[in-house]
């Protein structure tokens, strides 16, 4: 049977998604209860690290040690990928050698391209297109929080970046609609807007994007490998914070997240980390969490 991959949300059903973010409550609720599970004992995952990130890699090192298996780190000194040999030939001899390959990298085409030739599943940690395992996370974080996200409306504030594209996937899976406030010259990829027209709005005032909806969610103005683009995005985005007012704005009950690190100041007020809206530590526990039952849907094939 090929492998199962997880590049974008896209490689799950609805209702697969669904399940896993309720079997990655049930995870959170055994561990903080002790309850020791080792369905994953004599698996090993190699994590594939061409951007560095402190929450990725130990969630899912964490994650494969709770689960009774191990985690191999390989940074980009210690890989061949793309750099002498072609990335399906890393593909092909490092699935045979281990049962699942996290990838976190800059073009998306690479993890595809890795996927293609690999006989174990492939998780995209992150590229610059898609983000889709921290939605898993903020998809089970709301859930816990209020029920279902189906027919929520969820603001997207700021750039139209790798995050904004997994939430507008998301939008689809999980029916809800997106607001994306973002300035002109930074809107979410145009061929990926056509094909979630009926689920994403583009507002150009963040006032407008957050009015009335129960979920406020942004990201760093400027991602990794963006710094010389600093000066320029915090001029483009300086009206585009997630602060107390904004919120006020939003459901009497709307949440507050964002994927970490935060840069207070800038897209986020110094005080919003500390808002009764914000669930920004659960969210990045639910990292650990969401990864388990993802890695136990595709090394097992089962979410129980």
């Amino acid at each position: 049977m090929a492998a199962r991959h997880f590049l974008t949300l896209n490689d799950m059903t609805t209702t697969e998604l669904e399940s896993l973010v309720d079997h990655a409550s049930t995870l959170r609720k055994e561990w903080r209860q002790g309850t020791v599970r080792d369905s994953l004992k004599n698996r090993v995952l190699a994590m594939i690290f061409e951007k560095s990130s402190t929450r990725t890699r130990v969630s899912f090192e964490a994650g494969m040690t709770q689960l009774g298996g191990s985690a191999m780190f390989l940074s980009p000194r210690d890989t061949q990928l793309g750099r002498g040999e072609p990335i399906e030939d890393s593909a092909i001899v490092i699935s045979s050698m281990v049962d699942a390959v996290m990838i976190r990298t800059f073009a998306h085409e690479t993890v595809e391209r890795f996927a293609a030739a690999s006989s174990a599943p492939v998780i995209n940690a992150l590229t610059d297109e898609f983000h889709p395992c921290q939605l898993l996370a903020d998809m089970q974080t709301y859930r816990e929080k209020r029920g279902s996200i189906r027919g929520a409306k969820v603001a997207w504030i700021g750039d139209g970046n790798n995050m904004c594209h997994s939430y507008m996937n998301a939008a689809t899976q999980f029916d809800f609609h997106l607001n994306v406030a973002c300035p002109e010259g930074y809107e979410p990829d145009a061929e990926l807007l056509e094909q979630h027209s009926d689920r994403v709005t583009i507002f150009r005032e963040p006032a407008e994007a957050a009015r009335g909806t129960n979920l406020l969610v942004t990201d760093v103005w400027a991602s990794m490998g963006q710094e010389d683009e600093q000066k320029a995005r915090e001029k483009a985005f300086q009206n585009y914070q997630i602060n107390p007012q904004l919120m006020s704005v939003a459901d009497k009950d709307a949440l507050f997240m964002h994927c970490l690190p935060a840069h207070r100041g800038e897209e986020i007020s110094a005080d919003m980390m500390e808002h009764p809206s914000a669930v920004v530590w659960e969210e990045a526990e639910n990292r650990l969490h969401a990864q388990k039952a993802l890695l136990e849907f595709l090394i097992l094939n089962r979410l129980d």
